[in-house]
């Protein structure tokens, strides 16, 4: 049946073929083009990206902004101008990423066709309106590092056992990080969101809805030729579903992760991050060892740090301090920690860290050695990586309790 949205896609289409060669005022470099990091051509040994099945026959085009269906006439477009031509700034990011990346402009044109605007999408993104909320620590990881979460963990881990061996020799990532991980990004596969990538991804590239954070819109406009060219090359599908950010599968990798770092864990020819937990626990291995991860050092230093251990933090992402300087500053090693296979975190750079308690105006100090840093590369976020540390130490913690009663069955784990 012919709707409206096949008609504004044949209009957009027609649109850019007609008119695309002179479109003015083009971008000076369209985000995510860096052609070594994202090949235009697939050859035979390249394994397919697959993220999860398409949606339902016919959902596609009814699936609305706010998650529930809405007649088509009522879709709101992403790349459209008012006379329902596709915009002068989207055209420009067509030509710029077919040119850069030898990918067809037709094709990235019809694809970008079906885009819809998600006001649900730029209100979730946008920085929250009224007063500031004070950050807390407690609460963060109350939600994370939590009985249910932890239950779930020991049971992915049971049930993936030798692709989390695996990833633990090839990389050097320990199982319980991997599994720490896949818990606080999407339940083990249970939340990995419901929105059409392709929707969130052409919102917030093309109106991303805090105009003062330029550099964000840039971003996913990056992101978003990522996806474009992993559909191009027949690696992921139109329709993929993620979260409102456009992150996909059990890891929740952006397109860009996943051109660079997903990996084929099963040998089945697809990368599936979504239906596939090998795929996903080697890609988050692989990610992690990419972005600075030491095979064999700790999280987090065992160190006392002085009592104004606030003024040792510098709030960046790399380690800056020597193990010599803290202890200048006044820093000694925890009385409970190994003499011996403990030491090697002394030879590596450290950096001291503070989880605030805002309200009440105090704050926890750690000190974190660069397997910290590694996992704030997956989220900006101090307290995104200890909290995956804390799960992890914890899913750990009952592992080696059921290990050491085998003959007892553990606690029923609740699916």
């Amino acid at each position: 049946m012919f709707t409206c949205r096949h008609l504004l896609q044949l209009v957009l289409l027609t649109a850019l073929l007609t008119g695309c060669s002179t479109a003015q005022n083009r971008p000076d470099r369209a985000a995510g083009t860096d052609q070594a990091q994202a090949p235009a051509a697939v050859d035979a040994a390249t394994p397919r990206i697959r993220i999860g099945p398409p949606p339902d026959q016919g959902s596609a085009s009814t699936i609305g902004s706010e998650g529930g269906a809405v007649p088509d006439d009522q879709q709101i477009s992403a790349v459209a101008a008012p006379d329902g031509r596709m915009r002068a700034d989207v055209q420009a990011f067509v030509q710029q990423l077919a040119a850069e990346r030898g990918l067809p402009a037709d094709r990235l044109a019809s694809a970008l066709a079906g885009a819809r605007y998600s006001p649900t999408v730029a209100r979730l993104i946008a920085p929250p309106p009224g007063r500031k909320i004070s950050r807390s620590w407690i609460t963060y990881r109350a939600r994370v590092v939590e009985p249910k979460r932890i239950g779930w963990g020991v049971a992915f881990w049971q049930e993936n056992a030798d692709a989390l061996n695996q990833a633990a020799q090839r990389f050097g990532v320990p199982p319980a990080i991997i599994v720490g991980i896949i818990g606080v990004e999407t339940l083990y596969g249970r939340n990995m969101g419901s929105f059409r990538v392709l929707d969130a991804l052409s919102t917030l590239a093309f109106d991303y809805p805090d105009p003062a954070r330029p550099e964000r819109a840039q971003m996913f406009r990056s992101q978003l030729a990522d996806f474009l060219t992993l559909v191009m090359q027949g690696r992921l599908d139109l329709e993929t579903l993620g979260s409102y950010a456009g992150a996909i599968g059990m890891p929740q990798f952006m397109p860009g992760s996943i051109l660079r770092y997903a990996l084929d864990g099963d040998g089945s020819g697809h990368i599936d991050l979504a239906n596939h937990p090998r795929d996903a626990i080697l890609s988050v291995g692989n990610f992690l060892v990419e972005h600075g991860w030491e095979r064999g050092r700790p999280v987090f230093a065992p160190v006392v740090l002085p009592p104004d251990a606030g003024r040792l933090v510098d709030g960046g992402l790399a380690p800056t301090r020597t193990w010599p300087q803290l202890q200048a500053a006044g820093a000694t090693v925890s009385p409970t920690a190994m003499t011996v296979a403990d030491n090697g975190w002394q030879q590596g750079m450290l950096g001291v860290i503070d989880l605030p308690e805002e309200a009440a105006g105090t704050a926890e100090y750690r000190t974190a050695t660069v397997n910290f840093f590694a996992l704030t590369q997956y989220n900006h976020s101090y307290f995104y990586a200890t909290s995956v540390a804390d799960l992890a130490a914890a899913i750990q913690a009952r592992m080696n309790a059921v290990a050491a009663r085998p003959d007892q069955p553990d606690a029923p784990v609740q699916r």
